[in-house]
């Protein structure tokens, strides 16, 4: 199907521009469901050192992860007011920096980054600007080995009363380890938090999971939570895909004319019910129509995932699903590359 670039006169007819989605975060109520068990689970003296969030590429894992520590700090307001050096919760992406290794010393300062701000703490020890309060390059000696590093950020820790560490991008730190030091890698994180009495949320796909088999003394001291896409062959699932969808459209009412609905069953299958993917389509779709000016099923079609990316994503969540809860994928089928309902 052919279209024409519209006029700037039609193009100004749109007050509302693709820009809308870039920070739009839809606190679903898949995300609801996880934050509600993790509230439960993280509290003071907990034998679940470290907790598992494993879910599908796309689900909103990320999202989740800053509505835990945004929700966090909003909740201990008054108590980081009455004490400014308080920091309940932090949030860190795991590093991926080519290395061959995973590098404890990029995370640690990535860490230190969050938690330095005001914290009365011998600085120079630990390769921090006195007058900046920034990292800096080690300058020779022993005050700036991942030793020092690793001491910094269990202070900091304990003195900022953090109650939990979010780790996004958790997967990275498997991806980088072979096998033989994974348990080396997960002790590393659970000795971190039985010196801090701070709890490590790790947060990443479903490789994630392999974890709990390193051994019998990890397993016991980490809980694994699922974090699942809106399935197709469920009715309330389909009823909260639907509603995410009727947000999308209620945010850029103009752009899209009320007329987003109609394809929210097509949206799910090409998404797989993961809201993150959903998100990621729909800003491709408006920036499309706003572009050419008006809305149009063409520009929907143009963002979708192609056949080839949908397949190869739903291979892994059903690997993923299996592994996780059996159960899951026990009586459900693999929707059939022929029967795939196409936006009309």
């Amino acid at each position: 199907m052919t279209h024409r670039t519209q006029p700037a006169s039609t193009l100004a007819a749109i007050p509302d521009g693709p820009e809308k989605l870039y920070d739009l975060r839809i606190k679903h109520s898949r995300i609801a469901e996880v934050m509600n068990e993790l509230d439960t689970l993280i509290y003071p003296e907990s034998q679940d050192s470290i907790l598992l969030v494993c879910g599908p590429t796309g689900v909103g894992k990320s999202t989740l992860a800053r509505h835990m520590v945004d929700t966090a700090l909003q909740d201990a307001a008054s108590q980081m007011e009455q004490d400014a050096g308080v920091i309940p919760a932090v949030y860190v992406e795991a590093p991926s920096s080519g290395e061959r290794k995973f590098s404890w010393r990029l995370f640690y300062q990535r860490l230190l980054n969050q938690l330095e701000g005001e914290l009365e703490m011998p600085k120079t020890e630990f390769g921090i600007d006195t007058v900046t309060g920034r990292m800096v390059k080690p300058r020779g000696g022993a005050a700036n080995t991942l030793g020092a590093l690793r001491t910094a950020v269990e202070r900091a820790l304990r003195a900022r009363k953090t109650r939990f560490l979010v780790i996004d991008e958790a997967a990275h730190i498997i991806r980088q380890t072979s096998r033989n030091d994974l348990e080396i890698q997960l002790d590393t994180l659970k000795s971190l938090a039985n010196e801090c009495g701070t709890q490590m949320v790790l947060v990443g796909s479903y490789d994630l999971y392999q974890l709990v088999s390193l051994s019998g003394q990890l397993a016991r001291r980490t809980h694994v939570l699922h974090f699942e896409r809106y399935r197709q062959d469920t009715e309330t699932d389909v009823r909260a895909f639907k509603m995410c969808v009727q947000k999308f459209q209620d945010k850029l009412p103009d752009l899209w004319g009320g007329k987003l609905m109609q394809h929210a069953e097509a949206l799910h299958e090409n998404t797989l019910g993961c809201i993150g993917t959903l998100s990621a389509v729909l800003t491709r779709a408006a920036k499309l129509a706003h572009k050419d000016g008006s809305w149009s099923v063409d520009a929907l079609r143009r963002a979708l995932l192609t056949e080839a990316q949908r397949h190869q994503i739903l291979e892994e969540v059903l690997e993923g699903e299996a592994a996780i809860n059996p159960s899951l994928t026990r009586t459900m089928t693999r929707p059939r590359s022929t029967a795939k309902r196409s936006v009309a």
